[in-house]
């Protein structure tokens, strides 16, 4: 019976029907948490390559974010970073990205909102993750802003974004936001 399988799926692939016998990949190990992301949602490590629109959902939490900023300020914000999809997310990617752009990265980004909720700016800071994170695992990054240039009331806006392929929020994920009175 194993031999006609065999066969069968080399057939099948020789001609591109894709149907026949299946197997699944061989988990390296028995654990829930390898039970619950499936081989191929993590396998993917040797060709750095966009993620799948599943895996674009991610969880982040400002820490003690600046309330009042002078008008052109640098300063940072202390962001936390939870993997909230059932996919590995590769920071690079895949383990290896040799590119020589940034494309595939995943990256925290800050976006300024006016009053309205209108977009001043989405070229402030932006900060790539410092490793890959499985499912549920978090990281926190500290990611440098520039406050705009005006004195006014504003929104600052953190956001995920895979490099050259979309932001998180594009794709369904909820950013982290904060108001920022900024002064003379």
């Amino acid at each position: 019976m194993k031999s006609n399988c065999l066969f069968l799926v080399i057939a099948v692939s020789f001609i591109g029907l894709g149907a026949g016998c299946s197997r699944q990949p061989a988990m390296k190990n028995n654990s829930p948490a390898s039970r619950a992301t499936p081989a191929s949602k993590t396998e993917n490590r040797d060709v750095p390559s966009a993620l799948p629109n599943g895996a674009f959902k991610a969880q982040l939490t400002l820490v003690e974010p600046p309330a009042k900023l002078r008008a052109g300020q640098a300063g940072s914000v202390h962001i936390q970073i939870r993997n909230a999809s059932d996919t590995i997310w590769w920071a690079r990617g895949a383990q290896v990205n040799t590119r020589p752009d940034n494309k595939f990265y995943i990256a925290a980004a800050d976006r300024w909102l006016k009053a309205d909720g209108s977009l001043l700016t989405n070229m402030d800071g932006r900060y790539g993750i410092g490793k890959d994170l499985k499912p549920g695992e978090e990281t926190e990054v500290t990611l440098q802003i520039t406050a705009p240039k005006e004195p006014g009331d504003y929104t600052l806006e953190i956001d995920l974004v895979q490099e050259g392929v979309a932001w998180f929020s594009d794709k369904g994920s909820p950013t982290a936001r904060t108001k920022v009175s900024v002064i003379r």
